[in-house]
């Protein structure tokens, strides 16, 4: 390869804050150990730092106050009357947040340095104990630190608020834009949203994009598009690069395009970007990198599509994939790693893993060994295609990592991954004596046994979340989940016992579940709060898509599916008809309100009726026997 062809990987915003999305530094290492020039940047976090300055709140300013004052939210006046205070102190907490001035901690935690808009007002839900201080059950006397944190992300919530209601009405910390993009069957939306005039965060775009061209001079852009939230500002970084640079390649790629562009056919997409290319990216990315040098033609592309003659195609000639031993190992050079934000908005201590500290994110296995739920996209290839590595190559990959990174926290992303990779990989950093702190994401199988999980901790495990979905065994068959209720709280218990924190993903909306199996499922995670099997939950809503068994083959589950419209563009999420016409979104309520007062202690003892008295209808009482967790529990030890 001449040393002229340069690859450039990009993380468009927004994704989190605390930590780079993986996906360009696996890229960019495996580029690396094919001895290819490949370079990364994360514009998701230089536009949150351009914007959280002095001149970035100027700028926010000038915006706010061109609205009419009729027209102004809370957030805006609150930030307008005290703007003088938030210019002074947005330098301080970011440097705070960022972890490179911790003295400041005690004059945050005291209230009196920041200024406090609407968000702040969540701190009045808790309940003062005497001591003056509504927090100090969450932190006690010692945790100074931690309660500036989340007084720091209060404050910078509140900006967020401030950016969505006077600058850009899309303008969300995750969820940028999304429903542009989201399950959109037409490009029309996103299309009108690019021909728009630029808004501030758009110029700053601009910039920040026309910069990282300017120094790294790239022959070929890897957009890195992981969620609905990051599409919008993926294309506006191609609109700069294609205004200004129209000799730059440029393909698009990621979580979005894997599940949601599958069918795409708008040719007006290519005139943002070059090539769509669908799952895992080393072979789709390498043969680009072949046919853009000349040695490969067009038509041995992998998984691409492109636009001939004004017309979307599909280019898929068969080769086999690059084996997961030989993707080679990540890397985070280029990455500003001390610029992260370390951000605190949940209280608790197993929820705040995903935005708080720097974890270094690497993958046991790809795909997923069991495949078999029915809500879950096991057609595609990041699940249907399962590949371990050896745990000898894992170990060797995370001390590469730790070296280059200075850091031992890893966050392993698989979809599950698997106990017997897990043991062996726990054996092998036991043997080795590498000291690392780790969590990940499983299923709750009878594999996990109390001795395998003292074993995980001793390897340096300290939380696991897992998939119960709907806690209500009758479901959790029709979902092919492959676990009882009981058995989860017997696995959950064993790693709780090994000092092991646990989430459960927790699932309301299923096809054919009624209030009653809502009622008994809220009433099953009560018992495994109360009898300390899970510290943190999350309820979300069911949505079917079309790559999942119950969108492949809806009357299996008792449901009919909503004809889509005509897709040229997004297609995942399909609406249902489900005959047992359970009002799911009112349950939804309650059910986040019961979730988020037990990971926080409260309330854990009461009927769980209790949650939904908002509702118009008799509630009925749970058939679920109350110390029915327990009695599972005692019998099994």
């Amino acid at each position: 390869m001449t040393s002229e062809f340069r690859v450039l990987s990009l993380i468009p915003p927004m994704t989190q804050l605390n930590t780079p999305y993986p996906s360009t530094a696996y890229l960019t290492g495996f580029l690396r150990s094919r001895g290819m020039d490949a370079v990364q940047e994360d514009l998701a976090l230089a536009l949150v730092l351009k914007l959280f300055t002095p001149a970035g709140l100027e700028a926010v300013r000038s915006r706010a106050l061109a609205q009419p004052e009729a027209q102004r939210s809370g957030s805006v006046h609150a930030f307008l009357d005290q703007f003088d205070h938030y210019r002074g102190t947005i330098g301080p907490a970011i440097a705070y947040l960022q972890g490179r001035d911790s003295t400041l901690a005690h004059r945050i935690a005291a209230r009196g340095l920041l200024p406090e808009g609407p968000r702040f007002s969540a701190l009045d839900a808790y309940v003062d104990d005497g001591s003056g201080d509504p927090l100090a059950w969450a932190f006690g006397a010692l945790g100074v630190q931690d309660k500036a944190r989340h007084l720091c992300t209060l404050y910078l919530n509140d900006l967020a608020d401030v950016l969505r209601d006077a600058v850009d009405e899309r303008f969300e910390f995750v969820r940028y834009a999304e429903s542009l993009a989201s399950s959109q069957p037409t490009f029309d939306p996103l299309a009108a949203a690019l021909a728009a005039p630029p808004t501030l965060v758009d110029n700053l775009l601009s910039d920040l994009t026309l910069a990282a061209i300017h120094r790294h001079n790239p022959t070929l852009v890897l957009l890195s598009v992981p969620f609905p939230g990051s599409v919008y500002a993926a294309f506006r970084i191609a609109q700069t690069i294609k205004a200004h640079n129209p000799h730059i390649r440029i393909a698009l790629g990621g979580g979005f395009a894997n599940t949601e562009l599958r069918e795409l056919s708008d040719p007006r997409i290519f005139d943002f970007v070059d090539f769509v290319t669908l799952d895992a990216g080393e072979r789709p990315v390498l043969s680009l990198i072949e046919h853009l040098h000349g040695q490969r033609g067009r038509q041995r592309l992998q998984r691409t599509f492109v636009r001939e003659n004004g017309e979307v195609k599909y280019i898929n000639l068969a080769e086999p994939d690059i084996p997961f031993e030989d993707v080679g190992t990540p890397t985070w050079d280029g990455l500003p790693l001390d610029r992260y934000l370390s951000l605190l908005d949940m209280l608790n201590p197993m929820h705040r893993l995903w935005s708080d500290g720097r974890w270094n994110k690497l993958t046991v296995a790809h795909g997923c060994y069991w495949k078999k739920c029915s809500f879950c996209d096991v057609s595609l290839d990041y699940i249907g295609r399962y590949e371990t590595a050896t745990a000898e190559k894992l170990a060797d990959r995370i001390q590469q990592i730790v070296e280059e990174t200075g850091q031992t926290g890893f966050h392993f992303v698989d979809e599950a991954a698997p106990p017997k990779a897990l043991k062996a990989l726990a054996e092998e950093l036991i043997r080795r004596d590498l000291h690392i702190s780790w969590w990940g994401n499983i299923r709750f199988e009878k594999t996990f046994t109390p001795e395998l999980a003292e074993l995980l901790a001793q390897s340096g495990c300290i939380a696991m979340s897992g998939g119960l979905e709907v806690a209500s065994d009758r479901l959790l068959t029709l979902m092919k989940k492959g676990v009882s209720v009981e058995q989860v709280a017997r696995v959950t218990k064993g790693f709780s016992d090994a000092g092991i924190l646990v989430h459960a993903y927790l699932m309301y909306g299923f096809p054919t579940q009624t209030l009653q199996d809502t009622v008994d499922a809220l009433e099953y995670v009560r018992q495994l709060f109360e009898a300390g099997c899970i510290q943190s939950g999350f309820f979300h809503r069911f949505s079917c898509t079309v790559h999942s068994p119950v969108g492949m083959d809806p009357a299996a589950y008792g449901i009919e599916l909503i004809p889509l419209p005509p897709v040229s563009f997004a297609k995942n999420d399909i609406g249902f008809i489900d005959p047992t016409g359970t009002d799911h979104d009112a349950l939804g309520q309650g059910l986040r309100k019961a979730i988020y007062n037990y990971m926080h202690g409260l309330c854990v003892e009461d009927d769980v009726r209790r949650w939904f008295d908002h509702l118009p209808q008799q509630v009925p009482r749970a058939t679920v026997k109350r110390g029915k967790i327990a009695k599972a529990l005692a019998t099994h030890h």
